[in-house]
């Protein structure tokens, strides 16, 4: 009979909740850049505190630490919050296309990646209202394995989601299929200029806020937030170049 945490008296939980509240404001911060209008800061801690809650009902001894499940269910609810109210206005949506369908022309002209000048002069946008658009499109992208569906040659049908391995039965061919989606994933952040690369590794591997990202690189909060906005829009026009190499044929650096 599995043991559950659960039968934790209530002073015990009161003590784990006070050790979790730390994480759960550093991790309401980290993705504070993605808020919409109607949610706030305060209302992504009150979605951790319900996943850590959730953790604790539902936690079996021995089958995992308590810290990385209880951290993996923190950040899984704030992000359910997050996207049970995604919605991105239609114009924002076309406004992200022509971002990316600017980023793969001029990359594939130039044989090289644009500047912020280049790509704002072929919108006829000035870098401010370029800037303005980075910022206004920063929370509505996101960077998915879904992204990877079909994304082999068009005549192979791959769908890589289907390739996604089981924790729990893990075979050599699918560690090797994982490992090339990481590759892939890799090379293209590689390409990515120093700043950007930077940022991401600053966000995503050292989980800075983007703030203390800010601080690092000395730029305006701000201006981390359009970086990141550029880097993913980089991100998911190579990702389209690869899906579609006959459409969209991307130069080497």
């Amino acid at each position: 009979m599995m043991e559950y945490i659960a039968e934790l008296r209530e002073e015990e939980k009161e003590q784990i909740i006070k050790e979790f509240l730390p994480f759960i404001k550093y991790t309401a911060g980290r993705l504070s850049w993605r808020l919409p209008p109607q949610l706030t800061v305060d209302d992504l801690i009150s979605a951790g505190l319900m996943g850590l809650l959730d953790a604790l009902e539902k936690y079996e001894r021995g089958r995992s630490k308590l810290k990385t499940y209880a951290e993996f269910r923190i950040r899984g609810s704030m992000l359910d919050e997050l996207r049970a109210v995604e919605w991105i206005p239609r114009s924002l949506k076309k406004k992200i296309n022509t971002l990316k369908k600017a980023h793969t022309e001029l990359e594939k002209e130039l044989g090289r990646l644009p500047e912020d000048e280049e790509v704002a002069g072929s919108l006829n946008l000035s870098l401010d209202e370029y800037y303005k658009t980075l910022g206004d499109a920063n929370g509505a992208i996101a960077f998915r394995f879904e992204d990877f569906e079909n994304s082999g040659s068009a005549d192979d049908g791959l769908n890589i989601m289907e390739c996604i391995p089981d924790p729990n039965a893990q075979s050599p061919l699918t560690a090797l299929e994982e490992k090339g989606r990481k590759d892939m994933v890799a090379g293209m952040i590689d390409g990515l200029p120093e700043k950007e690369r930077l940022l991401l590794s600053l966000y995503y591997w050292e989980e800075l806020t983007m703030k203390e990202i800010g601080k690092i690189m000395k730029l305006t909060e701000g201006r981390v937030c359009q970086l990141h906005a550029q880097a993913l829009i980089r991100l998911k026009a190579k990702m389209e170049a690869a899906r579609c190499p006959k459409e969209y044929p991307v130069k080497a650096r």
